[in-house]
């Protein structure tokens, strides 16, 4: 399979039945009802699959990833890392047992090509048992998936090199 030159990815991550740890889950499922995404865009609700997912993404040359993450800031707080911030994006912030972090690392010495990466990130409320987002979280995801659709719409990194 070869590296796809301009291949998206947008990976949402995140267990459903742990409230809001289903955030990238719900990026997910509205942005493949959402006109703006280009068609050439790979949408993949990742769940909780960890290393599992590296079928998905070892190709691609930009990757944008939704995540629930614990970086201790206000619930319903939507984040942006990139570059060096996710290289320092310790394990334990992603509220899963594997991190973004170390699908991260792993894509990192797997790849065919290094993606730009970015992650948009939310900040839970609850990862109990629940299938219902927390407020503060649901009030986020409209803000999610604009901030997607704006990455989507800006040239990658890699792109803005060459």
């Amino acid at each position: 399979m070869e590296a796809g030159a301009g291949k998206t990815v947008v990976l949402g991550l995140g267990n459903i039945l742990h409230a809001d740890d289903g955030a990238g889950a719900q990026v997910i499922h509205r942005l493949r009802r959402d006109a703006r995404v280009p068609a050439t865009v790979s949408l993949v609700d990742g769940g909780t699959l960890g290393l599992e997912l590296l079928p998905y993404i070892w190709d691609c040359s930009r990757l944008i990833v939704i995540d629930a993450v614990d970086v201790g800031t206000a619930p319903g707080t939507v984040l942006r890392m990139s570059g060096e911030e996710l290289n320092s994006l310790p394990g334990s912030s992603s509220v899963h047992q594997l991190g973004v972090s170390d699908l991260l690392v792993a894509l990192r010495v797997l790849a065919q090509q290094q993606p730009a990466v970015v992650l948009l990130g939310v900040q839970p409320a609850n990862t109990e048992w629940s299938t219902e987002l927390s407020p503060a979280v649901e009030a986020a995801i409209d803000s999610l998936v604009e901030a997607t659709v704006c990455e989507l719409r800006q040239p990658s990194e890699t792109e803005s090199v060459a």
